[in-house]
């Protein structure tokens, strides 16, 4: 299966993945994670062409989801301009991941793997 290219086909594999391995998790870190692995897969289409491998992993005490592109550049941090849409994507999943690490491949692109908790 092609990796997602949208917030919702990322939602929908993920509510699924998350439904099989984590069926009890609590729905505010449920939530928390579809509004992630939206943002990253959104970013990574809008600012580095597309996503080219989508993963998500159950992790004790929650799930990594590792979202690559073709880009080497980092996610950057902008100012946030009320007046402009947008903006929040970087803040919101640095904001609800427990940890989030970007892995730089030089001719390949770049991983951006963010870990979120899911309580029961």
């Amino acid at each position: 299966m092609p990796p997602p290219q949208t917030g919702d086909q990322a939602r929908e594999i993920t509510r699924g993945f998350l439904r099989a391995v984590r069926p009890g998790a609590a729905a505010a870190d449920v939530d928390a994670v579809l509004l992630g692995v939206s943002e990253l897969v959104t970013n990574a289409v809008r600012h580095a062409g597309g996503v080219t491998d989508f993963l998500l992993e159950p992790r004790r005490g929650g799930i990594v989801v590792a979202v690559s592109d073709a880009s080497v550049r980092r996610p950057r941090k902008v100012e946030i301009n009320p007046a402009v849409p947008g903006g929040f994507g970087w803040l919101l999943v640095r904001e609800l991941a427990s940890e989030v690490i970007v892995t730089l491949s030089p001719g390949r692109g770049k991983t951006v793997r963010a870990a979120f908790p899911l309580r029961a």
